[in-house]
């Protein structure tokens, strides 16, 4: 058997008090014959001494059948744990199993251990946030170029776009534009579009002139088709600044109240629903989908690529500030330790109740593993010490005992 170091102190310590143990048996014995035939008070001790070696012999026998045959002699039930490792392993993994793997015994734990306090106090202090971004950054930036454009595009085509085409997303999308013209999200996107509106339209009158123009009566003459033409471009300028211009203008709220509806009508109307993912399914299945997508990746990983590898870029920058305000919230934030606490209690529990048994099934397996006699070694080697003191209690109670019976002797 390979030892280690505080292995190699464990049987030290064993050899200590196996030499105290055996010391005290060794004293006993020269007492017992330095005090044979005596009497009067050599008596009493030569009674005590013959006691005590009694009671060491006695625990020496215990102590030594548990690991190995006392004196080489095939005696029964001795030897106990190189005969029987096996139904011991299956003992000890049912105790542990039963009092301290267990769902409850774990949970209970996990809510009082304090997992998140700990968690935040650690990521604010010292520079640990600036290691866990380090080394993520590591991580990613050594995993980023080896997703290559042929694995990605494979995995959307294969993976991503199918599920995109199974998956129901009218409802999703409704609700997520009911949730956007709820906050008012959508006016930037409305103030920009007016403003190029009004800028193309004010650039382009001649354009409209060639849309315009072609409808006017023939009869028309052409200085009143101008005049007419740039009073619609007057007054679609107007129109266009005004609603630019006027947060409250009734051509806002119009649509405003278009957006609501659509919403409305993606997440309950079963036709305007079968037209949105029939529009869904024509989009996906468009051969330059997957060709976009990866394209829109590539530029991702490099924008990634590019901001990481700046040791004080914001983006790294804001990530370390991040982890440190978290590690803040984990200390102060008794709603969100308390969700953590809870969440992290029932992680557990989940893995002590579905894989437990694979769990403590190491007990078992490593110990069948053992050779008989490694088995008893090693469980000597970490309990062995402790057992020495009953063959030194064996000693002394003995002596106590075999005093007391030959004063009771010699009373009666």
């Amino acid at each position: 058997m390979v030892l280690s170091g505080p292995d190699l102190v464990r049987r030290r310590g064993l050899r200590q008090m196996r030499m105290v143990a055996l010391s005290l048996l060794v004293l006993a014995a020269v007492i017992y014959v330095l005090t044979l035939h005596h009497e009067g008070g050599w008596a009493y001790v030569n009674a005590a001494s013959e006691a005590a070696m009694v009671g060491a012999l006695a625990d020496w026998f215990a102590v030594t059948a548990l690991f190995r045959r006392p004196l080489g002699l095939p005696i029964p039930h001795t030897a106990i744990v190189p005969t029987r490792k096996d139904s011991l392993a299956e003992s000890l993994e049912q105790f542990v199993t039963e009092n301290f793997l267990s769902e409850e015994v774990v949970g209970e734990k996990m809510r009082t251990a304090e997992v998140s306090r700990r968690a935040g106090e650690w990521l604010a202090a010292g520079n640990h946030a600036e290691r866990i971004v380090e080394e993520g950054v590591r991580t990613i930036g050594a995993a980023l170029p080896k997703l290559g454009d042929d694995d990605v595009t494979a995995f959307v085509r294969g993976s991503l776009l199918p599920r995109f085409a199974e998956e129901p997303l009218s409802p999703i999308a409704g609700h997520f534009l009911g949730s956007v013209v709820d906050d008012g999200a959508h006016h930037a996107l409305l103030d920009l579009l007016m403003v190029e509106a009004y800028d193309w339209l004010a650039e382009n009158r001649e354009l409209l002139a060639d849309v315009v123009g072609p409808r006017a009566p023939r009869w028309s003459p052409r200085w009143v088709d101008s005049i007419v033409i740039d009073r619609i471009h007057r007054e679609a300028l107007s129109w266009l600044a005004a609603v630019r211009d006027d947060q409250q203008h009734p051509a806002r709220k119009a649509i405003d109240r278009l957006l609501l509806q659509l919403a409305d009508d993606l997440q309950h109307d079963p036709e305007m629903m079968d037209r949105f993912e029939a529009f869904k399914r024509r989009m996906l299945s468009h051969p330059d989908m997957g060709h976009s997508l990866t394209a829109v990746w590539d530029a991702v990983r490099t924008a990634l690529i590019d901001a990481i590898g700046d040791p004080e870029g914001p983006l790294r920058l804001r990530a370390t500030q991040t982890i440190k305000d978290l590690g803040k919230r984990l200390q102060t934030d008794e709603v969100l330790i308390a969700k953590i606490d809870t969440r992290a209690a029932e992680a557990v529990g989940y893995v002590v109740r579905t894989y437990g048994t694979e769990i403590v099934s190491i007990i078992s397996d490593t110990i069948e593993r053992w050779d008989g006699r490694e088995a008893a070694d090693r469980i000597e080697l970490h309990v062995g010490r402790d057992l020495q003191f009953i063959r030194i209690n064996g000693t002394v109670v003995g002596a106590l005992v075999g005093l007391t019976i030959h004063t009771l002797s010699q009373l009666l």
